[in-house]
């Protein structure tokens, strides 16, 4: 059985899980509030397992503050305007934003790194986009009423909103990427870069007083969904995609865990009883397309 292949689309199966579980407890807490308390959360998960199993010593003194960076931007900024487009376009529009990420970083490669794109790339970058636009301005009926099709202020700042957060993530990775290419265990590194953003959120907590906390008291339902959203999300996703990785082709593994804008669609209608619209499909399979034209080699 192509058993990388099928823990890629699962770990893609994870983050659109995680994306709708997050749409109430986003509502509840609001978006920095959740933010903050999910990565406090994952943060304490993470550096159980770093500390049990001595995987932090894989860190060395010089990978330190690139991590650190990388997390300021890629986790504490970018996580942070992930769930104020959710907060504003809902969980679907959300998650194809998101896949914006993957052009944004071939862009950034090849104006920061001189990476050369290839007239693939080129084109993959251009369907990415026609997919994007397609499922964000034609994918939702009129007939479709439930909350998380409704859009909250004005669609375009939470169009940008969005496009900033997959910037940031992709700005976070091209940080990264040198410091990966030294084989660091990936979970320290995650370890350290969720908790440079949980002392960025309480710094900004501490500095803004009452601003920025939860809109509503955390109940126990509600911390234990932020709870499970976050572990489906960073432990479980994650560690299926490392294992794709060891044993499968890159380009196929990365195309292939690229599918949540794709995999949500039906969560979506499971949730909501709502039938997605058609553009909603068409969009997020052409962005999908895309993407396999970025990763592949």
């Amino acid at each position: 059985m192509p058993v990388h292949e099928i823990a890629a689309v699962l770990a893609a199966a994870c983050w659109a899980l995680s994306g709708i579980m997050s749409a109430g407890p986003v509502a509840h807490l609001g978006p920095v509030a959740f933010t903050r308390i999910r990565m406090a959360m994952v943060f304490v998960m993470l550096a159980a397992w770093v500390l049990s199993t001595g995987s932090w010593r894989s860190i060395g003194a010089d990978h330190a503050w690139p991590i650190v960076l990388s997390g300021v931007i890629g986790v504490f900024i970018g996580d942070t305007l992930l769930f104020l487009t959710m907060s504003r376009l809902g969980p679907r529009r959300t998650s194809i934003l998101f896949s914006m990420n993957a052009p944004i970083s071939a862009a950034l490669g090849w104006l920061v790194l001189d990476e050369m794109l290839s007239a693939r790339e080129i084109a993959g970058i251009c369907i990415v986009i026609a997919g994007v636009v397609l499922a964000i301005v034609f994918g939702k009926r009129r007939s479709q009423l439930h909350h998380w099709e409704a859009v909250k202020g004005s669609l375009w700042v939470g169009v940008l909103i969005g496009l900033g957060a997959a910037t940031s993530q992709a700005i976070g990775s091209l940080i990264a990427r040198p410091v990966m290419e030294t084989g660091v265990d990936p979970v320290a590194v995650s370890a350290l870069r969720v908790g440079a953003s949980v002392v960025c959120f309480y710094a900004v907590l501490a500095l803004t007083g009452d601003r920025f906390r939860p809109v509503n008291p955390p109940t126990l339902s509600i911390a234990g969904t932020t709870a499970l959203s976050g572990f489906i999300a960073m432990a479980v996703g994650m560690t299926l995609l490392l294992y794709a990785l060891s044993g499968g082709a890159v380009g196929i593994v990365s195309t292939l865990s690229a599918m949540s804008p794709v995999l949500i669609l039906p969560l979506i209608w499971w949730r909501t009883k709502e039938v997605p619209a058609p553009m909603a499909w068409v969009g997020a399979l052409i962005a999908t397309v895309g993407m396999s034209q970025l990763f592949m080699r």
